[in-house]
C-alpha cells in the first residue's frame, strides 16, 4: 500500500467489550484502523455521520437494536455497505435472514482469527471493487433496442441490413445459428417491420412436438380423424392465415411434413388431417435451424426442394464468442429490463466482473449470458454484480478462484502456520517483495512488471507467452470498455488480430 494511501477503516458494533477488544486486536493486525461502537443505534449513527467505513462487523444479539435491524438500518443509508454478521448461534434462520437483508457474509463465535482475516481480507477487495465500479451511467438505452436483439459489431450491422432488406417483401428466409442466439428474436423483427406487423405472428417449435401430432398442429383436423378428435380443429396455418408463422428448429421436421410444409409453400393451401378440403392460406414463413440442413439434403434426411424453397434469403446469427465486443451491452439490456421488471434491483457490473464474462467462451451464447446476468443480480448483496456473484463455472474458467460469498482458501496471506495472525501482514495490496513494489508503485515501468511475472509465474510448465497475450487482450477490451477496436488500438494490433487472442483457450 502506497505510504500516501489511508488505511481500510472497519467498524465493530458488539455490546460485549471483551468481543470487541479481541476483534480490535486480529484486525489491528493488518494495520487496518478498527472503530468500535457497544450498541446497534451506536453503530447505525456512525454511518450516517459519515463517512462510512470500508467494512463493517456487526453482532446479532444485543441489547436494544438487533443486528438485524441495525444491518437493514445501515444498507438503508449506505446501499453499498459491506456487513459481516456475526452470531454465536449457527442457524438456517439467522443463515437466511442476514443475506436476505443484505449481508456479504455471517461469521461464527468463538472466531477463528485466520479466518476473520481471512474473510475481512475478501471483504474489503470486493469493497475496491465496488469503488472501481463508480455510479452508474447507462451507456445504452434499452428502448433503442425494442426487438430485444443488442449490439453494434460489424457482424450483427449485417445482420440489422439484411433484417432490413427483407422486411419490404414476402421472401422466404432462413435464420440459422447455435442454440441461444436469438433467431426468433430475429424472425419477431422481421415481421414487427413488415406489412404483415398488424396480422398474427405464431412461433412453433417443430423440436417440442411429437411427430404423429405436428401436422394436427400445424394443419388443424377434422372430429373424428384420429383416437382422441373429439371435435373440429383450426391448425397454426389457418390461424395465421394473413400473418406470419415462425417454424423454428425446421430441421427436426419429419418429412411427411416436411412435404405438407413444401405444398403450402408452392400453392398456399392445406388439408386438415382427416378432411379433404383444400383451404387457402395466405401465410409468409420464415424458418430457423442450427442443424447443417446441406449436409441433411445430402444425406435425404431434409428434402431438397423444400431446403431451396426455404432457403431463399439467410441470415446466419453469429455465435457471441465472435462478437465479445458486444458483451458489456448485452449485460447491461439485460440488467435495465431486470429493473425494469423489478425482479432485481442491480443497475451494473463491476469491471472486474466484466473481465471475467470477456474471458468466457459462452457456449449457451446470449440465451446463456442472459441466465447468468439474472443469477448474479439476485445473489449479489449490492446495486452491482461482483465477481464473488457470478457462478462457479463461470469464475473456474476465468481463473478466479473460491465459492461465490465466501472467504478465499486458507491460509490467508499475513497468517503465519497454525492460524495466528502475523504480527506484521501487510493490507491487501501491500508488500514485502521488491520486485511486487516496483511492479506496483507510482514508479511503475515495463521492466519491472516483467520481472514480476517471470518471479511469480515463470516457474509453472504451461508457456507463458500465450497466457500473457490472452490476459493483455482480455485487459484492453475491458479497458476499452467492450469497444473491440479501441482495445485494438491500445494493443497495436487489428481487430481480427485481437479477436483471435480472445478466442485462444
Amino acid at each position: 500500500m502506497p505510504a500516501s494511501a489511508k488505511p481500510p477503516t472497519i467498524l465493530v458494533v458488539d455490546d460485549d467489550a471483551e468481543i470487541r477488544y479481541s476483534l480490535n486486536r486480529v484486525l489491528s493486525s493488518r494495520a487496518w484502523r478498527v472503530v468500535e461502537a457497544a450498541s446497534g443505534e451506536q453503530g447505525v449513527a456512525l454511518v450516517k455521520k459519515g463517512p462510512p467505513p470500508d467494512l463493517v462487523f456487526l453482532d446479532v444479539r444485543m441489547g436494544g437494536m438487533s443486528g438485524l435491524e441495525a444491518l437493514q438500518h445501515i444498507r438503508a443509508a449506505s446501499p453499498r455497505q459491506l456487513v459481516i454478521l456475526m452470531t454465536a448461534f449457527g442457524t438456517a434462520q439467522t443463515a437466511i435472514e442476514a443475506m436476505k437483508f443484505g449481508a456479504f457474509d455471517y461469521v461464527m463465535k468463538p472466531f477463528d482469527p485466520a479466518k476473520v482475516l481471512a474473510l475481512a481480507d475478501h471483504a474489503l477487495r470486493a469493497h475496491a471493487e465496488l469503488r472501481a465500479a463508480g455510479d452508474y451511467k447507462p451507456t445504452i438505452n434499452a428502448d433503442d433496442y425494442r426487438e430485444g436483439i443488442v449490439g453494434s459489431s460489424p457482424v450483427m450491422q449485417e445482420v440489422f441490413k439484411i433484417i432490413g432488406q427483407v422486411t419490404a417483401s414476402d421472401v422466404t428466409v432462413m435464420i440459422t445459428g447455435e442454440s441461444g442466439t436469438g433467431k426468433e428474436l430475429v424472425a419477431r423483427s422481421i415481421w414487427k417491420h413488415s406489412h404483415r406487423a398488424g396480422k398474427p405472428f405464431i412461433a412453433v417449435n417443430c423440436a417440442a412436438i411429437p411427430d404423429n401430432l405436428i401436422e394436427s398442429e400445424l394443419f388443424g383436423h377434422e372430429k373424428g380423424s384420429f383416437t382422441g378428435a373429439t371435435g373440429q380443429r383450426l391448425g397454426k396455418f389457418e390461424l395465421c392465415d394473413g400473418g406470419t408463422i415462425f417454424l423454428d428448429e425446421v430441421g427436426d421436421m419429419a418429412l411427411a411434413t416436411q412435404t405438407k410444409i413444401l405444398r403450402v409453400l408452392q400453392a398456399g393451401e392445406i388439408q386438415r388431417v382427416g378432411g379433404t378440403e383444400t383451404i387457402k392460406v395466405d401465410v409468409r414463413i420464415l424458418a430457423a435451424t442450427n442443424k447443417d440442413l446441406e449436409v441433411m439434403v445430402r444425406t435425404k434426411t431434409f428434402r431438397e426442394d423444400l431446403y431451396y424453397r426455404l432457403n431463399v434469403v439467410r441470415i446466419k446469427m453469429p455465435p457471441l464468442r465472435e462478437r465479445p465486443e458486444d458483451i458489456p451491452s448485452i449485460v447491461e439490456f439485460c440488467l435495465q429490463n431486470l429493473v425494469k421488471q423489478r425482479k432485481a434491483r442491480v443497475a451494473k457490473v463491476a469491471p472486474e466482473a466484466m473481465a471475467v464474462l470477456a474471458r468466457h467462451n459462452w457456449p449457451g451464447n446470449v440465451r446463456e449470458l442472459e441466465n447468468v446476468i439474472y443469477r448474479s443480480a439476485v445473489i449479489t448483496q449490492g446495486d452491482t454484480i461482483l465477481p464473488k456473484d457470478l457462478p462457479v463455472e463461470i469464475r473456474e474458467a476465468a481463473g478466479v478462484p473460491g465459492p461465490a460469498g465466501s472467504a478465499p482458501p486458507f491460509e490467508p496471506t499475513g497468517t503465519a502456520r497454525g492460524g495466528q495472525p502475523a504480527a506484521a501482514s501487510a493490507p491487501p495490496g501491500a508488500t514485502d517483495s521488491p520486485v511486487l513494489a516496483a511492479a506496483t508503485g507510482p514508479a511503475l515501468t515495463v521492466e519491472a512488471a516483467l520481472d514480476f511475472v517471470f518471479t511469480q509465474l515463470g516457474s509453472g510448465d504451461a508457456p507463458l507467452l500465450p497466457r500473457i497475450e490472452r490476459e493483455l487482450a482480455t485487459r484492453a477490451l475491458q479497458s476499452a470498455a467492450g469497444d473491440a477496436t479501441k482495445a485494438a488500438k491500445l494493443l497495436g494490433l487489428t481487430k481480427p488480430a485481437l479477436q483471435k487472442l480472445l478466442k485462444q483457450g
